[in-house]
């Protein structure tokens, strides 16, 4: 009960903070103006559904509510779909932070609003298509097996994919957009890095830019974790009982899906000398406002 309370008041927390962050981000017109900051309310957008999905999921399941097939797809789907978006969003703003610091000149010129806007609907597009592709599988699955149409477990990723089939297919695909997003992500850091000992570059603005990088990585790793969560999850269960077993669900849950969603926040809120002090005047506002 209170590892479940701990998990609930959490995640309730970390939605608060980005959903403040979100409206910050479209409060001013700098926010709305400059590259980094328009990527970065793609990738809180993006976290902030799936924050939500996990949420909504994890009541469900609390609260022992079992659905169908029809009515527990959009919901795994919308999480699986927001999963997607965020590595690549990473991917982009990693690039845009390299481009800044190496090409300062050049910047302006390559992340235009008409870039951005094709870069942004670029990477919800490949999300989309990895989405048809599990939509086209499961409707195979259903085609070809003969299953009840009420699940006999609660809703979750697991259940809703169960063949072997997915397990396949999400390793092949995982593979591929993680170590291509980290290998953009690890030559950005590298590139910085080696402008960085330029007597000509600003100092100051490079090593920002590598510890910005550095925790993308954690940010990257983390989100890679939280999607071999359910195996690590299955390999435990059948070592230690069920008490011992939600308690670790509550640990991963908290840690590998809720924490990597609320790393956005907590790398440009609290870092970001120029949204800051509007994030916190928004929270102290909105925390009065609640109060009163």
């Amino acid at each position: 009960m209170l590892f479940g309370t701990l998990s609930v008041g959490s995640s309730c927390s970390f939605f608060y903070i980005n959903s403040v962050l979100l409206f910050t981000l479209r409060s001013k017109q700098v926010f709305c103006e400059t590259s980094r900051y328009i990527l970065l309310f793609n990738l809180l957008f993006a976290d902030t559904a799936t924050l939500v999905s996990n949420i909504l999921l994890y009541f469900l399941a609390s609260l022992r509510i079992k659905m169908s097939y029809y009515a527990c797809g959009p919901l795994i789907l919308l999480s699986v779909f927001t999963i997607t978006i965020s590595p690549l969003t990473l991917a982009v703003m990693s690039f845009e932070r390299f481009v800044a610091v190496c090409y300062p000149l050049r910047h302006a010129a390559i992340f235009t609003m008409r870039s951005l806007s094709i870069i942004i609907a670029l990477v919800w597009a490949f999300s989309f298509i990895h989405i048809l592709i599990r939509v086209f599988m499961l409707l195979y699955v259903f085609t070809t097996t003969s299953l009840d149409l009420q699940m006999n477990d609660f809703c979750s990723l697991e259940a809703m994919f169960f063949t072997p089939i997915f397990n396949y297919f999400e390793e092949a695909y995982s593979s591929i957009l993680f170590l291509s997003v980290g290998a953009v992500i690890f030559a950005s850091y590298i590139g910085v890095a080696l402008v960085a000992r330029s007597a000509s570059t600003d100092k100051a603005s490079a090593r920002k830019a590598l510890q910005t990088l550095l925790l993308h990585l954690i940010q990257l790793s983390l989100i890679l974790t939280s999607t071999l969560s359910s195996t690590i999850i299955t390999s435990i269960a059948r070592r230690v009982g069920r008490l011992t077993l939600i308690r670790i669900y509550n640990v991963c849950f908290v840690c590998l899906t809720i924490l990597p969603r609320c790393l956005s926040a907590l790398i440009y809120g609290l870092r970001d000398q120029t949204i800051r002090p509007a994030l916190m005047q928004n929270l102290c506002c909105r925390w009065r406002c609640s109060l009163f």
